[in-house]
């Protein structure tokens, strides 16, 4: 399928209100395959095993085993395909296209058995609100191909620009990776001390989020914004240190959400700006010092000017 002019742009608009529903599908169809992963891959710290990663056609959950038998999942925004390949060469595919997640459901598990694959999933949704297990799903449905395009596009612009500033810390840091259960890509850097247990969040299990951020992080994301109506770069501390959201931050358009806990950096910001690049990592760096010097980091012995040649 030929990309639009639309589409093509390298920092695409994403009005929410454009996709919101094609956002809600979208969001349940990563849930059933995420599971997969998480049902299949062994326990990493702060729950790295079961994320997606961006790729030159959508994403993937990279190699899984079940048993001695590999394979992997991958949604493909370009020819609109869920993609289950083997490694013996077999292979099974998905029309992504308007239908609703218990027919997904059912297309992903039919599948998956039919390549001689056995895995078993706890099938509902996490981090939503009033979760509707898989099968019984018939309101989420929606499919704009251009809109799950351009925010894909989106996630290879916001991979490339997180890995620039993943390179500059020498320090424990996460992939940069996706989270089907919040829905967004995300880069995690620690200082190497542990951090008091997490008080919990709304639809996530208490083992989850005290894995999550057993050490102290400073973490930033790109998220789609179903939570404040606008797609949105973010970056937190946990735990925060007192006068974090008072830190001065770049660029000018950021600012501290008080609700979320979060200083926000709005994406048509960073898309209208003279060099998206620059101002994107303007928002991780500052955001990230405001943690750092607040909470006293060793930032001597965890950052580097630049990647090393």
């Amino acid at each position: 399928m030929a990309a639009s002019p639309a589409s093509t742009e390298v920092w695409p608009a994403l009005p929410l209100e454009a996709w919101r529903e094609t956002y809600a599908t979208l969001h349940m169809w990563t849930q059933v395959v995420g599971k997969v992963r998480l049902a299949l891959a062994p326990p990493i710290n702060h729950w790295w095993q079961v994320t997606f990663y961006v790729t030159p056609r959508g994403l993937t959950t990279s190699l899984l085993h079940d048993g001695t038998r590999a394979f992997q999942i991958g949604f493909d925004f370009l020819d609109h395909r869920l993609r289950i390949e083997t490694a013996e060469g077999r292979h099974r595919e998905i029309a992504l296209k308007p239908q609703s997640v218990a027919d997904f459901y059912r297309e992903t598990l039919d599948a998956l058995r039919s390549l001689d694959v056995g895995v078993s999933i706890w099938p509902v949704p996490v981090e939503v609100p009033d979760p509707v297990p898989f099968a019984q799903d018939q309101t989420h449905h929606a499919y704009d191909p251009e809109y799950a395009q351009r925010f894909w596009r989106i996630l290879v612009q916001t991979e490339r620009v997180f890995t620039d500033f993943r390179a500059r810390f020498l320090g424990k840091v996460s992939p940069v990776h996706f989270f089907w259960g919040s829905f967004d890509l995300a880069v995690t850097r620690f200082s190497g001390r542990p951090a008091p247990p997490h008080p919990g969040a709304p639809g996530v299990a208490d083992r989850v989020t005290r894995e999550a951020y057993s050490h102290e992080v400073s973490s930033a994301g790109f998220w789609p914004g179903e939570g404040v109506g606008f797609p949105a770069f973010y970056s937190y501390a946990y735990p925060e240190p007192e006068g974090f959201g008072q830190q001065p931050v770049q660029p000018a358009q950021a600012y501290y959400d008080q609700n979320l806990r979060e200083f926000l950096l709005p994406y048509d910001a960073v898309r209208a700006a003279r060099s998206p690049d620059e101002a994107l990592l303007a928002f991780l760096q500052s955001a990230y010092e405001a943690e750092a010097n607040l909470a006293r980091w060793d930032r001597t012995a965890l950052e580097r000017d630049s990647p090393a040649s």
